[in-house]
């Protein structure tokens, strides 16, 4: 079992819409005892909120299942659960290393890293546009699962 932890700043945007879509892929890919997913904060500021409306509609207008969850925050522990832990920014990077302290196995990547088109994963609580951060997302989950293939 492949352990995937997606990580955005407050864990109500960006990681808990990657958690959710790529658990809709990999039960569609018939892949769901392969790979676990779930997400996570570098920040304490959203912890207890849940997933931000836009992102819930989101999920909504695609037919992604989602679930009620609780922002929580990344901790040092977790390097030893995980088998990878994707960043959607750079600044998110940065926030999980200096958490984890280090990152001797080469654990830690940004998601789109991972696609034809690096970079950061678009911000919605900045611009409003989850449709653009919906895109970003599912190239970067389409490529993270093909490396598993």
């Amino acid at each position: 079992m492949i352990k995937i932890m997606f990580v955005c700043h407050g864990n109500i945007c960006r990681s808990p819409m990657a958690e959710f879509v790529i658990l809709d892929m990999i039960k569609k890919r018939g892949l769901s005892n392969r790979i676990l997913a779930a997400s996570s904060a570098t920040s304490t500021e959203e912890i207890g909120n849940d997933i931000h409306h836009g992102t819930r509609h989101i999920l909504d207008k695609y037919g992604i299942e989602y679930r009620h969850r609780e922002a929580t925050q990344l901790t040092r522990s977790d390097y030893d659960k995980y088998d990878l832990f994707v960043g959607m920014d750079s600044y998110n990077i940065r926030n999980m290393l200096r958490i984890f302290g280090t990152d001797p196995d080469s654990k830690v990547i940004k998601l789109l890293d991972l696609t034809d088109r690096p970079g950061d994963v678009a911000d919605p609580w900045y611009t409003g546009d989850f449709e653009t951060t919906y895109r970003d997302i599912c190239e970067g989950c389409e490529a993270l699962i093909n490396k598993f293939k």
